[in-house]
């Protein structure tokens, strides 16, 4: 099974992140940036991976190149998505950026897999819940550092 995985960073912890599960799934990671069309057609699991922003906003590496992940032909491709916030900071748009996401993909016909239970964060509202569970991987890189190693690998088991 081929593995791309697209992210966009600023600070470089989703950067990370995304290098991460690249290694663990035997996939590739590459920066929204630089990524093309094919690449977002070419493997048989994308996972797109954003931080929030502000106040609830998609990083904006992701605003600049949305144009390509809309460009892409992803109807009926496995799409998994990642996202990192701050529920403490932001309880109120954590991880909303995954809802944008995963807003983009459905319209696109994109089959998501990879939801995850919302047991164990507390926030009190986020768009990247759906049906009781997040549309994705969440990781809070500044309080709950300790467990996201755990919740990659986790995560990934359900992937494939």
């Amino acid at each position: 099974m081929t593995v791309m995985v697209i992210y966009g960073t600023d600070s470089g912890s989703t950067k990370t992140i995304a290098s991460r599960i690249a290694k663990k799934i035997g996939g590739k990671a590459l920066d929204i940036k630089s990524a093309s069309t094919a690449d977002l057609e070419g493997s048989d699991l994308l996972i797109l991976g954003s931080p929030t922003y502000g106040e609830g906003d998609l990083q904006c590496d992701w605003e600049d190149n949305l144009q390509t992940l809309k460009s892409a032909n992803i109807a009926s491709k496995k799409v998994a998505l990642f996202g990192t916030g701050d529920q403490a900071s932001y309880p109120d748009s954590f991880v909303n950026a995954l809802g944008t996401l995963y807003d983009h993909v459905v319209e696109q016909g994109a089959v998501v897999v990879g939801f995850t239970e919302t047991d164990g964060y507390s926030f009190k509202k986020s768009t990247a819940v759906r049906d009781g569970k997040f549309v994705g991987l969440v990781l809070d890189q500044d309080g709950q550092a300790s467990m996201t190693d755990g919740r990659i690998t986790s995560w990934i088991s359900n992937l494939v």
